[in-house]
């Protein structure tokens, strides 16, 4: 027996409401209490079919019945989609402190910005107004604190914003934007430290050909080569961290958008971002390291040839402010790469090393042991008393 559409809208009975008991029940009379019973259940599935029919997307554009998907099941596919890609913020999780202590965390960065923004603005301001200083190394010392200033200024301000309100979420696009920043800034000062500790060694070992060697273009071109590096690996980092799923949580545990905080909230196979990474490292730290350390070796052996007291003090001057500038870069970096992943409050508070108080340090190291640096400064205070 076939369903046939039926129009009246009266509830569906059931069997033994049309029939009675079956038992009571001999022949023809059976037979006809089955067909009742058969149109009125048919009856029932025209209506459940008119139902599903309406389910359908009203925008088919001719697609097949095939290719419909039921509204629970595609709920669910998007709900896996939305999981993996469509990450559209993230929470910057910050510290995690007692509430009352982030008005404490916030006055203590917006100081250290305030000095930081102070000293590299400063030393910039002495360096091209004073002719004197118009030598290779003030160029390098003019970079760096260019470079001081700009990297710090990628997290400080997005910090202190997320300590002083309830808001710390930060878009997709701005965390791509500050990794990509801080990972350019951050490189290339490891590479003008480099040509740093160059310039130190031909001033020392071979101070007569000093202004040939060290010339105009070289300086150029080493400080156009150390902002290529760090663009080259900013541009393979940000790209790599990037592409990879971010399904696990939106909130990176730390107070800035930085690789190894959102490796452990991405559901990603991270063994080759990992050997990625690793790669990137070595080709950028180990040779930076090797020219700094092969540098300051000619420069000891020098200056140890030097016999008056007064002209190995001198010589090592002119290289213990950069040698305090890498101390604190390098160190602060080490100790917060070589933290384990279980303590990254610690990770945190290392950070903080070469975030702010490398930017913050430089000038003062700079400028507190060195006589021509102090010399202009006291000059230009001295004009505007006059």
């Amino acid at each position: 027996m076939t369903c046939r559409h039926h129009s009246t809208t009266e509830a569906s009975p059931t069997a033994d409401e049309i029939c009675g008991k079956s038992d009571s029940l001999q022949g023809t009379k059976v037979l006809e209490c089955q067909r009742i019973f058969a149109e009125k259940f048919c009856h029932v599935l025209d209506k459940e079919t008119q139902t599903l029919a309406q389910d359908f997307p009203a925008a088919m554009n001719g697609a097949g019945v095939e290719d419909w998907v039921p509204p629970e099941v595609s709920a669910m596919g998007d709900r896996g989609t939305s999981n993996h890609s469509e990450v559209t913020d993230f929470i910057l999780v910050g510290f995690r402190v007692r509430p009352e202590l982030h008005i404490l965390l916030f006055l203590l960065f917006l100081l250290v910005y305030a000095m930081v923004l102070l000293g590299n603005v400063g030393m910039m301001a002495i360096i091209m107004t004073d002719p004197r200083l118009n030598t290779p190394m003030y160029f390098f010392l003019g970079n760096l604190s260019f470079i001081d200033l700009f990297y710090s200024s990628v997290i400080a301000p997005k910090a202190l914003v997320s300590f002083w309100s309830q808001s710390k979420s930060i878009s997709f696009a701005g965390c791509v934007t500050q990794l990509f920043l801080f990972t350019l800034f951050i490189v290339t000062e490891g590479f003008l430290l480099a040509a740093m500790a160059y310039d130190r060694f031909i001033a020392i070992c071979n101070p007569l050909l000093y202004s040939v060697q060290m010339s105009a273009h070289l300086c150029a071109q080493l400080v156009a080569g150390s902002y290529f590096c760090g663009c080259a690996s900013s541009v393979l980092q940000t790209s790599m961290t990037f592409t990879l799923s971010f399904c696990a949580s939106r909130a990176i545990d730390h107070f800035y958008c930085d690789d190894r905080p959102l490796q452990r909230i991405s559901c990603s196979d991270l063994y080759i971002h990992k050997k990625v990474s690793f790669f990137l490292c070595s080709i950028i730290i180990l040779p930076t390291i090797i020219v700094i350390i092969v540098s300051y070796m000619y420069i000891v052996s020098t200056v140890l040839k030097i016999r008056s007291t007064e002209g190995r003090k001198k010589a090592f001057s002119t290289c213990s402010s950069h040698l305090g500038a890498v101390s604190v870069l390098y160190g602060a970096v080490s100790f917060m790469y070589l933290t384990p992943d279980r303590f990254p409050e610690l990770s945190k508070v290392a950070s903080l090393g070469y975030t702010l108080v490398t930017p913050m340090l430089n000038p003062l190291i700079y400028s507190l042991r060195n006589r021509d640096v102090t010399e202009a400064l006291r000059k230009i205070l001295e004009k505007k008393n006059t």
